[in-house]
């Protein structure tokens, strides 16, 4: 499954970085499946008969001798993409889930959603379009948690990570399920509502789709292709990383010939439905109350070259100090980092998941 969105737009710049010598891992191949939810209520109050979860795997869940899961990482997208997508990013899986590297899919049982209205799992473009359920992240939280505990059967995690959106539900999943996990790992968020400059880039993405007669109150046949190429315009800038992209588009012509890839790229893969849910999603985040209930030691690692999370406002300096074993760590800009895309981008940050690790274990290391 391709990524849509914000996720697509920073694999389509990815084609123009140094990423010819990265690798997908040897050892276990994925899994994937469909793990179905029946009769599942949103925050909304509508209701799905059936909510399909679709997740990819990796590895094989080993437990100790009271039965506990004690090698299952969960792994959650960003906004538009998808687990798939990270299993196949070379940049991402390829530095992580090989023979020897950090998260050895051969030691680690690597759970890897489809979160709610994205990739394979139950969205809009399925055929209710409009008439899909408003979600928000506490729905796909809630959704998250009863695919790895029920469908998979896991009641422990090593580590909790995620990137972008999946940053933001791993401090609602430390807030939800305090001592479920060892480790946190969040990349590229902040801890607060999503307001300011954050929230006007998503409300303009919102207004473009609804205000384009072509949507139809979500009945078109027909794609809003005003709407999505002014949405694609609002995304390009939103992941961009200027320092990324001076190397990879040195001429005017570099640049044009990108924008023209980058937008046929995103209006062939999006739905402006999906994409409307998928933005409105976040409408209501907001853990600052709650940071104090986490428990587990949480490492958070931003960048300064990022977008939609500018180091500057320096929340996550402030918000970082209610967490009881929390530390925060800003990537200065450099080589490689990608934007608000370094989420992606493992080799920017390993080593302080290597660090997290080993602060963390070893009591249920595998």
């Amino acid at each position: 499954m391709i990524s849509k969105s914000l996720a697509a737009l920073v694999a389509t710049a990815a084609l123009f970085a140094a990423s010819a010598g990265l690798a997908q891992p040897a050892g276990p191949a994925p899994t994937e499946g469909d793990f179905a939810i029946h009769d599942f209520h949103f925050q909304s109050g509508e209701t799905l008969p059936t909510l399909r979860i679709h997740y990819t795997t990796f590895g094989t869940p080993r437990r100790d001798a009271a039965g506990h899961v004690v090698n299952a990482v969960l792994i959650m997208h960003g906004t538009g993409g998808s687990g798939t997508n990270l299993a196949d990013a070379p940049m991402f899986s390829g530095e992580l889930f090989g023979p020897g590297q950090l998260l050895d899919a051969s030691r680690y049982y690597l759970i890897l959603p489809d979160d709610i209205g994205h990739g394979a799992s139950s969205k809009p473009s399925d055929g209710m379009h409009a008439r899909f359920p408003q979600y928000d992240y506490a729905d796909m939280v809630e959704a998250e948690h009863r695919l790895v505990t029920e469908g998979l059967h896991v009641d422990h995690l090593r580590l909790v990570m995620g990137t972008s959106m999946g940053c933001m539900h791993t401090f609602m999943w430390g807030e939800n399920w305090p001592t479920m996990m060892d480790a946190l790992m969040p990349l590229a968020c902040n801890a607060v509502q999503i307001a300011g400059r954050n929230r006007l880039w998503r409300d303009m993405e919102i207004d473009a789709i609804k205000s384009d007669p072509a949507w139809k109150g979500g009945d078109y046949t027909d794609e809003p292709l005003q709407a999505l190429r002014t949405v694609s315009d609002i995304t390009i800038i939103a992941g961009s990383a200027p320092q990324q992209m001076q190397k990879s588009m040195p001429t005017r012509d570099d640049a044009d010939a990108y924008l023209a890839k980058a937008l046929h790229r995103y209006m062939a893969l999006t739905d402006a439905n999906d994409e409307l849910y998928a933005v409105a999603s976040s409408r209501d985040y907001d853990p600052s109350a709650r940071l104090g209930d986490i428990v587990a030691p949480l490492m958070w690692v931003n960048s300064a070259d990022d977008f939609i999370n500018p180091p500057e406002l320096g929340l996550a300096e402030q918000q970082v100090k209610l967490i009881k074993q929390g530390t925060f760590v800003l990537l200065p800009i450099g080589p490689n980092t990608h934007g608000h895309g370094t989420h992606t981008w493992a080799i920017a940050w390993k080593d302080h998941l290597a660090d997290l690790l080993a602060e963390s274990g070893p009591k249920s290391a595998p």
